[in-house]
């Protein structure tokens, strides 16, 4: 394993810290001190994934994952030293793949990164597989470019919406409490008070809504999760 991590953070111990941390395990650090050249570094250096400060000086996590979305899909992963909903659900809201609050244990952000880099394989592996698309219900799933066809339209999706997704669409009309969409889509669970899962249907939603044939395609099941209608 020698993936490559780009940590933004103003917090220089801590940068010091994950950098000695994880190139014990092999991986390839870049850093910076602040967002205002993450974008650029994305596009020249191409990590495997970002780590991202929500609560830095010139311009804050949000701001520079909105850069980062607009030019690429690289797994994002947002450290919040307030740990609120809010931030979380913003940072989701915008693309994130994930979010860890701080103070935490490196240990843990390791088993999170390793987690979303796995999920990222995962594509690979399915394209390799030769499983490039999947078609429900008149909507195509592009799994190589990680996008959604509806009508001729192509939606780009974050590695997070499009895991969502993949799992709707393998499981047509069956109702999937929100833990088992965790489990399917994340390989792991969240806290019951999490809104992750909802944060990231509302999405699909919203994008779906755009579509009078498929605005109605993912349904709650009230008391039970949701449920992704194969045919309307």
């Amino acid at each position: 394993m020698n993936e490559t991590i780009l940590i933004v953070d103003d917090d220089v111990k801590l940068r010091e810290i994950l950098r000695e941390y994880f190139e014990e395990y092999g991986h390839t650090i870049l850093d910076l001190p602040d967002g205002t050249t993450a974008a650029d570094t994305v596009a020249s250096k191409r990590p495997d994934i970002v780590l991202l400060d929500v609560m830095m000086p010139k311009m804050d996590g949000f701001e520079v994952l909105r850069e980062i979305r607009g030019i690429s899909q690289t797994p994002v992963i947002m450290l919040t030293a307030k740990g609120e909903d809010s931030d979380r659900i913003v940072g989701l809201e915008l693309g994130a793949d994930d979010y860890i609050a701080k103070p935490f244990n490196p240990r843990e952000l390791l088993a999170r990164i390793r987690a979303v880099l796995r999920r990222t394989s995962l594509h690979a592996v399915r394209e390799n597989e030769g499983g490039i698309h999947i078609e429900v219900g008149g909507l195509t799933l592009d799994t190589p470019r990680q996008m959604l066809l509806v009508e001729g339209d192509e939606h780009e999706l974050s590695s997070a919406e499009f895991n969502l997704m993949s799992v709707f669409m393998h499981h047509p009309d069956v109702v999937l409490s929100r833990e088992k969409l965790m489990n399917l889509a994340w390989g792991r669970d969240y806290e019951a008070y999490d809104r992750t899962i909802d944060v990231h249907v509302s999405k699909l939603r919203s994008l779906l809504k755009e579509y009078q044939a498929h605005e109605k395609r993912i349904r709650t099941v009230w008391g039970s999760g949701y449920k992704f209608v194969g045919t309307i």
